[in-house]
């Protein structure tokens, strides 16, 4: 009898610390016990992220909180981690790249500088194929709906209505009203050049920006540029996602800005995470993919200031994407993924050069690169 009160009383402590673990490494359960050692083992991990700095600060304190792994982060655009790690060809400075636009991913995939021989575990609580890579480059833990905030103050004061559509953005009333971001070091503006390339054929699509330019007053460095600056004023139409448009207005406190989802047809990003090819820790970057696409990162994102909807379906949905319909459904039927995966750089070549021999000024002062 005492012996199988002894049993009793070692199985409930073994299921007890199995329940402790589980709370405090959930997102490794279905990787195992053994990547989790192994990550620890190697005790760092270097993230880029190309999500706002809050959020990526916590998501990456949170991970070493969670697994006692030194986390060290640093914030580019979705630009400038395809060059850095190009330059650095095969012997990347960091493990893992977290956060953006999937287009520049893409870009680096095709290069060869992304590793696809780990298919995270909790890759299937994602809710639709589009949101990951088809050959596993990457997966997405985030998407946000691309449209224009506006300042309904300045429009006012203006005498100007909201624009509705993109080809409203093109009535000459609205000349130096317009923040778009660098086709160069963001990934919003490549988004766009690919959406407007598909709405309306390649020509027509790089004639239309060609166009948009002509009323652009600056292109920012990071694609959340515009969104920063509408509250102030100093943007009165700013093209970017929309949910870092909830942020000006939950977070910062501006009620005079307006969210607009296109009448002609939008599309949307897929904020991915993903593995460098040659990372020096694996282990751990295998870990922090699990982590990734766990409630306990994602969920992280509205509580930092980024409302984007989340593409897992194990996670809560931040209350504001539903208020502000945030809804991927609105994103355009037509949209092809697969093809602008393949024709991102040769469009964004396209459209600059197409702006330049046009005569407009593509200059730094413009054009920001820092």
């Amino acid at each position: 009898m005492k012996k199988t009160i002894a049993l009793i009383l070692a199985l409930m402590m073994v299921l007890a610390l199995a329940a402790c673990g589980a709370k405090t490494e959930a997102p490794a359960q279905e990787a195992g016990n053994d990547l989790v050692s192994a990550a620890k083992a190697e005790g760092e991990l270097v993230v880029y992220g190309s999500c706002e700095e809050d959020y990526l600060a916590a998501a990456c304190n949170k991970f070493q909180e969670m697994y006692g792994i030194k986390t060290t982060y640093q914030r580019l655009s979705t630009g400038e981690v395809p060059a850095k790690i190009e330059e650095e060809n095969g012997k990347p400075s960091a493990d893992v790249w977290f956060g953006g636009t999937n287009n520049p991913y893409d870009g680096l995939a095709a290069k060869g500088f992304l590793d696809n021989s780990y298919v995270p575990m909790n890759a299937v609580h994602l809710t639709k194929d589009i949101y990951k890579d088809p050959n596993g480059y990457w997966y997405g833990i985030y998407t946000g709906l691309l449209g224009f905030m506006v300042n309904t103050d300045e429009l006012g004061r203006l005498g100007l209505e909201a624009p509705k559509s993109w080809d409203d953005l093109l009535k000459p009333e609205y000349k130096g009203l317009i923040w778009l971001s660098n086709y160069k070091t963001a990934g919003t503006p490549k988004l766009v050049a690919n959406l407007m390339i598909q709405l309306k054929g390649h020509d027509e699509g790089i004639q239309y920006l060609v166009d948009l330019d002509k009323n652009v007053q600056v292109y920012t460095k990071s694609g959340s540029g515009p969104s920063k600056n509408v509250g102030t004023g100093e943007c009165v139409i700013g093209i970017g996602f929309l949910h870092d448009g909830i942020t000006q207005i939950l977070d910062n406190g501006y009620e005079n800005v307006a969210l607009v989802v296109p009448s002609d047809g939008t599309a949307c990003e897929v904020g991915p995470v993903a593995i460098f090819k040659g990372a020096k820790h694996m282990d751990a970057a295998k870990l922090f993919m699990e982590y990734a696409l766990s409630p306990d990162c994602v969920e992280l994102a509205a509580q930092h200031g980024s409302y984007q909807f989340l593409v897992i379906d194990n996670a809560k949905q931040p209350e504001a994407a539903a208020q502000f319909g945030l809804d991927p459904s609105l994103v355009w039927d037509g949209y092809d993924f697969a093809k602008a995966a393949s024709d991102t750089e040769q469009n964004v070549n396209d459209v600059m050069d197409a702006i330049a021999a046009a005569g407009a000024d593509t200059s730094e002062g413009r054009f920001k690169t820092e």
